[in-house]
């Protein structure tokens, strides 16, 4: 096959958000492939996410207006075979770009969440202007079938080019049974932004209900609500079995665990929910769209109804009580995993350059 080139955009490097993960892996498996890849982000960080050597790394300066300049040029000079954006204000940005340079590029735009719109202008130019980004598109990419349908039935993308296409995650081998998962302390961990959304107060209002003997409770992830989250631990005397280690590596924290809760208020996929099944942990979530996928129902886990907290705290003590076996949850896992996904994405990009070749 012959090597391409592709160009992506996302907001930042920094801060471990899912579709920023998501569009950093994408970028180092194509590069790792031989491919010519341009990573273009808003911003880095010291805790950027890692990249593929062969990745070439853009960093774009404050301003809306000379980022989208920069990418217009950018798009006629690298002359990408396709250019792929995550995130709502970035696509309504690479748009613009588009425009701006005369290219012709194939654009790909990402959406992952329901309620981007509320998050600045430019966000909300993406949803609101469907029916102008979607003539601008080869493909729109949601992370959830729930999320695909209310971008076609509420925001007007176009049915034909909208597709499905659910987040890459990786899942490191892990062995557990039945029996060494229940011989573990009853930790409980919890990851994500410290954002509202994230429902982490709630969580907390929840694990003052936990009956279980020595229960405790991680979260991890960094982020606005971290203020907030802490005088709620001290308001409910949790701080001896409640800690917020910041943002971190949560493969550890699912090796040690014996349950992993998704207390989220929205979430249109919920790589967690992944990550957690994939450790071989049961899965206490909220009834979002994105964790209702995955766990199918309660078939993988519990689904407790959203910002309910006697009846997550009662679901989290069943969990802690009989964890159950791992090896079906490890399974589904496996449908959603990096490898899964690379190549939904490999299929997609293969069928839109043939398209561009009129194939």
């Amino acid at each position: 096959m012959a090597k391409r080139k592709y160009l992506f955009y996302t907001r930042s490097l920094a801060g471990g958000g899912g579709a920023e993960r998501v569009w950093a892996l994408l970028a180092s498996h194509f590069a790792s492939q031989g491919d010519e890849v341009v990573l273009v982000v808003d911003g880095a960080g010291d805790d950027a996410t890692p990249l593929d050597p062969a990745v070439r790394l853009e960093i774009l300066k404050p301003g809306n207006r000379a980022n989208i300049a920069r990418l217009a040029r950018l798009l006629r000079h690298f002359k990408p075979d396709v250019a792929l954006s995550a995130l709502s204000g970035n696509a309504t940005k690479l748009a613009l770009a588009k425009v701006v340079s005369g290219s012709r590029v194939p654009l790909v735009v990402s959406f992952h969440g329901f309620q981007e719109y509320r998050t600045g202008k430019l966000s909300a130019a993406a949803y609101y202007g469907m029916p102008i980004l979607t003539k601008l598109c080869s493909r729109i990419v949601c992370v959830s079938e729930t999320l695909k349908t209310v971008m076609i039935d509420r925001w007007g993308a176009e049915a034909g080019k909208t597709v499905r296409i659910y987040n890459p995650v990786p899942l490191p081998p892990t062995e557990v049974d039945a029996g060494s998962l229940a011989a573990r302390p009853p930790a409980v961990v919890a990851v994500g932004r410290l954002s509202r959304e994230k429902g982490f107060g709630d969580l907390i209002e929840a694990f003052a209900r936990v009956a279980t003997h020595h229960a405790t409770l991680t979260i991890a992830g960094e982020g606005p609500e971290r203020g907030a989250l802490e005088a709620l631990i001290r308001e409910h005397d949790l701080g001896w079995k409640v800690n917020l280690v910041g943002y971190t590596d949560p493969a550890p924290l699912y090796a040690e665990a014996r349950l992993c809760v998704i207390p989220s208020r929205t979430e249109a996929f919920g790589m967690v929910a992944v990550e957690a099944l994939g450790a071989g942990l049961p899965v206490v979530a909220t009834a979002c769209a994105g964790p209702r996928e995955i766990l199918q129902g309660d078939t993988f886990g519990k689904i407790v109804p959203i910002g309910d907290t006697r009846s997550m705290a009662h679901a989290i003590d069943a969990a802690l009580a009989d964890p159950g076996d791992p090896a079906p949850r490890i399974a589904r896992a496996k449908l959603f995993s990096s490898e899964a996904g690379f190549a939904a994405w490999q299929a997609l990009l293969d069928e839109i350059v043939r398209e561009g070749r009129g194939d």
